[in-house]
């Protein structure tokens, strides 16, 4: 554990990243730059990297002097951290004019000390499922090589492993090529949403482009059905999960997942089936509950309807029919969590944390993921034309508000076995 406030990072332009040690490093919530408890600092985990951020100034807090400045000795460095993580502060620093968007990618502290580098940050999740050393290259070419050869004409099983396991390193789909844990499957090429920060779809006059190609066409019930039910029989800790990162909203094609979900438990009872939704459709996620929908988790950046409408830019659906998505799985007895993109300095603000507080009370939610918000700090807070986000707590310390108001909310990063749910969430998951 830090004794001491670490070091600034920055980087040269070329690839090189060196410590500034006439500066402490800060991180940034909203806005603001400010200090970070020294306790709130961990080693970077294995599996995170360094990001230069180029046209932007670190700030840190001078050594001698106590005073903010910034580093002029070359760009900002933040860190990608990687899943099963939380970052408490994003990276602080100054933006030039003519200042590049940053990509979708997760911004968050970084810093240096002692031949070591550090991040604020929690684990969230125990679970290892995307653990990056638990990746074996030659497992995954030969998993990937089987079910080719398995499902030669499966147009499913040949996007989510040429696109998503091979090109983009999708960390479901190479779980998937591994035959283990939570099996992706996209259904849906469009979408009921208009997410400023989508990852599979950006306007071509946006500043910024999607991180990866979006689904193109619509699987079949029996595609769906045929990877599906071997994975449930024999992966350990078995999920299928549509709504994927590289798809739009699944609910658009509940028909399909209907009949896909009636067939499926024709095989087996083995396993969980989850939806990964914006949950815009309540009638259709109850359509699925009828049929055996198991959970069901909910993407948000805020418990705010307004903030909520500003980033997602719904069509032809409110904020009001997520919280009844949710409501609707609980009332069938399902599980219920909300996929949350925590932003330090709006995730933790006062306001926030009042309507979270409601949320989980109106819902009975059963888990909450707090997830990194991948975008572009400046970017985001001016498209959704957010001047000051009002007075906040901190991460760390709203997220033990949470838990001691609300003992029975779980916390993690991923979407839960049945052997998780029914048995002890504590322990019965990839370990």
């Amino acid at each position: 554990m830090l004794t001491q406030s670490p070091y600034i990072l920055y980087s040269d332009g070329e690839g090189n990243i060196f410590e500034d040690t006439s500066l402490y490093a800060t991180g940034r919530s909203g806005w603001d730059a400010m200090p970070v408890p020294v306790d709130e600092w961990i080693e970077l985990p294995t599996g995170g990297n360094l990001y230069e951020l180029p046209g932007r100034k670190g700030i840190g807090i001078d050594v001698e002097t106590g005073d903010m400045r910034l580093c002029e000795k070359g760009w900002a460095v933040a860190a990608f951290i990687p899943p099963a993580h939380t970052g408490l502060y994003m990276a602080a620093y100054e933006t030039e004019k003519d200042a590049p968007t940053l990509p979708l990618f997760c911004y968050t502290a970084a810093a240096w000390f002692d031949e070591k580098m550090y991040v604020p940050a929690v684990r969230i999740e125990n679970d290892i499922r995307q653990e990056a050393e638990g990746y074996v290259e030659e497992q995954i070419e030969t998993g990937t090589t089987k079910l080719l050869a398995a499902y030669p004409h499966n147009r499913l099983i040949k996007h989510l492993m040429e696109n998503c396991c091979i090109t983009y390193t999708c960390p479901a789909a190479r779980n998937l090529a591994i035959g283990r844990w939570e099996c992706p499957v996209p259904v849906s090429p469009a979408c009921n949403a208009n997410c400023i920060g989508c990852i599979s779809f950006q306007p071509e006059d946006e500043t910024i482009i999607s991180t990866q190609d979006r689904l193109t066409f619509k699987p079949t019930a029996e595609e769906i059905v045929e990877f599906t039910v071997p994975h449930l029989e024999t992966a350990p800790f078995p999920i299928i999960s549509f709504g994927q990162g590289c798809e739009g909203e699944p609910l658009l094609m509940w028909e399909t997942i209907r009949e896909s979900i009636i067939e499926i438990r024709k095989h087996t009872q083995k396993g969980s089936i989850n939806i990964n939704s914006n949950g815009s459709m309540p009638k259709a996620v109850k359509a699925l509950c009828e049929v055996g929908l198991n959970s069901i988790r909910v993407s948000t950046n805020s418990a705010r309807k307004n903030i909520y409408s500003s980033y997602y830019l719904p069509n032809n659906y409110q904020f009001e029919d997520i919280v009844e998505s949710l409501k609707v799985m609980r009332s069938y007895g399902g599980w219920t969590s909300i996929n949350y993109f925590v932003f330090p300095g709006m995730t933790d603000s006062v306001a926030e944390y009042e309507a979270l507080r409601k949320l989980i009370k109106d819902t009975g939610l059963k888990m909450i993921q707090w997830r990194n918000f991948n975008i572009d700090p400046d970017w985001y807070l001016g498209k959704i034309g957010v001047v000051d986000t009002g007075e906040c707590m901190g991460v760390k310390q709203m997220m033990e508000l949470i838990r001691e108001e609300f003992p029975h909310l779980k916390f993690g990063y991923f979407n839960p076995s049945m052997e998780r749910i029914k048995g002890n969430f504590e322990e019965d998951f990839a370990h």
